[in-house]
């Protein structure tokens, strides 16, 4: 009797334990992706409280600008009328290094930063140096002979003489250096004085003077803390909600985010959306120096989805540039307010940039019209090198792997009036930008930590549990059953059956009984 009391009580307890554990079980598959929700939403917010504060504050994650020049190596027969033919120069590297600062919470739901950006040189991960020697287009020469195409013969005749009395050549020779962080030109004291309206422009010229330790404006974004459905998107920039560069409303428009994070919970039908107004900043005239290069955007993009994949165990939604990012308005009616355009695939930038013909592409002119690459030989457009991408962790929003690739080039053509050698009509490429970053490190193992293998934990866990308490809600019954099995020794006598045995001496009132015979009074 112990031994078979002990043992239902054993099953009973097991059958406790598995209801527990499928409830349990259930509860968590109705709870926890509720939960998992609401802190994935608390989190993602800007507000100093959650997890991704710091990280929007100053960007962990590595960033590097990598430059790309293309060196003409054969300006003289470019001169003549041929082809011109380039090769790829670079990279050459600079650590990207952002932080937010003065930062204020508004009452609407918004907050304002001014986000400081400062370049350093990596010698370690370039193909050469700062020091060396690349030919080149002269921006000054042949941006400036375009600018003056529609200008008084007068004034044409003025440009003249200062490219002749300066010894000014349609091709320089220059430092990757002075390229890019400026070089002094009398040219351009020249062009400051005499053309002051179409040449603002003052003291050293490059591609990166005036980006150095900068900003990109005062951004007011919306938080996500009272208005979930708004969060990251950009309100204001530099106090506008839009910007007055291009010849349409919808062009002109600031749309998605600043291009950091983005909302959560995205699905394949999302689209990447952000503002970048790097090349709208205008450089005032009392900071000396001119910049002219438009890096990235100077407007609002808007990338599409285009797989499902998997960075260091982090599945991520790889988000690139659909064809018509830079189509032309005949092509794709809603980019008109770009215009005036040239051959589709290139986007006009001059507005932005003091009127200079300078046009943005993807690298090598990739997803443009091939006449382009072809009136320069060198260039070869490959999806694989030249597209750009993002990868986005889908529940979060938060980037894991970034590169963005743009291509600046100069409109080069033969101004009559102009008096000089200049080659005739090209999209020249200068030089193309990549910008990249992955996450790595203590910040990818964190991330990995709280957002990816804590939710897979959890998911396999309600699962296990609702299995676990299934199989033991089965040992209670098991038994039950087994209990109930053939009659053993102790199971009360079966009358009619006995009816048919011997009498036996010591049961005589029965034996009487069901004979049918009174019982006697005396034996």
């Amino acid at each position: 009797m112990g031994v078979s009391s002990r043992a239902r009580w054993v099953a009973l307890g097991l059958g406790v334990l598995g209801l527990l554990c499928a409830a349990l079980g259930v509860i968590m598959i109705l709870m926890v992706p509720s939960l998992i929700k609401q802190q994935v939403l608390k989190n993602v917010r800007i507000d100093p409280s959650s997890l991704s504060f710091g990280m929007w504050k100053e960007i962990p994650v590595p960033f590097y600008l990598s430059v790309y020049f293309f060196e003409v190596v054969n300006p003289s027969e470019v001169l003549n009328g041929q082809k011109p033919v380039v090769r790829e120069r670079g990279p050459y590297v600079y650590r990207e290094f952002r932080q937010k600062v003065n930062i204020t919470f508004n009452d609407n739901d918004t907050v304002s930063y001014i986000e400081n950006r400062s370049l350093r040189f990596q010698p370690d991960r370039s193909q050469g140096s700062e020091s060396d020697y690349i030919v080149l287009p002269n921006i000054l020469v042949l941006g400036g002979a375009v600018m003056m195409e529609d200008k008084p013969t007068s004034l044409k005749l003025l440009m003249t003489l200062g490219l002749v009395t300066m010894g000014q050549r349609a091709f320089m020779n220059r430092t990757v250096g002075e390229i890019l962080w400026g070089y002094e030109d009398p040219f351009v004291n020249f062009l400051s004085k005499y053309f002051p309206d179409m040449f603002p422009i003052k003291g050293k010229f490059g591609l990166f003077v005036g980006m150095n330790d900068s900003s990109s404006g005062v951004f007011t974004v919306f938080t996500g803390v009272q208005n979930f459905s708004k969060i990251h998107l950009v309100d204001k920039w530099n106090g506008l909600s839009e910007v007055n560069y291009w010849h349409s409303e919808q062009c002109n428009m600031i749309n998605g985010t600043a291009g950091q994070m983005w909302a959560p919970f995205m699905t394949p039908e999302s689209s990447l959306e952000f503002f970048s107004p790097e090349a709208c900043r205008g450089t005032p005239a009392s900071t000396r120096r001119t910049v002219l290069t438009p890096p990235p955007f100077c407007r609002s993009m808007k990338l599409t989805y285009q797989e499902s994949r998997v960075f260091e165990g982090i599945p991520t939604y790889r988000f690139t540039a659909p064809d018509t990012l830079f189509a032309n308005g005949s092509v794709y009616p809603p980019n008109e307010g770009f215009c005036p355009c040239r051959e589709s695939g290139i986007q006009n930038v001059s507005t932005c940039r003091f009127g200079a013909p300078l046009f943005l592409s993807q690298p090598h002119f990739y997803n443009a019209d091939p006449v382009l690459s072809e009136a320069v030989l060198g260039l070869n457009p490959d999806p694989k090198e030249h597209s750009l991408f993002l990868d986005i962790h889908p529940v979060t929003g938060i980037p894991m792997n970034c590169s963005v690739k743009m291509q600046l080039s100069l409109y080069i053509k033969s101004v009559k009036g102009v008096g000089g050698r200049v080659p005739g009509d090209a999209a020249c490429s200068l030089s193309f930008l990549l910008q990249s970053g992955m996450m790595g490190g203590k910040t990818l193992n964190t991330f990995y930590t709280q957002l990816v293998l804590m939710p897979q934990v959890l998911h396999y866990a309600q699962y296990v549990l609702l299995g676990l308490g299934g199989l033991l809600l089965l040992v209670p019954i098991i038994y039950q059953l087994r209990s109930q099995g053939p009659e053993d020794t102790t199971s009360p006598p079966n009358l009619i059956a006995w009816s048919d045995q011997p009498p036996s001496p010591y049961t005589p009132l029965l034996e009487d009984s069901l004979s049918g015979q009174p019982a006697s009074a005396t034996s």
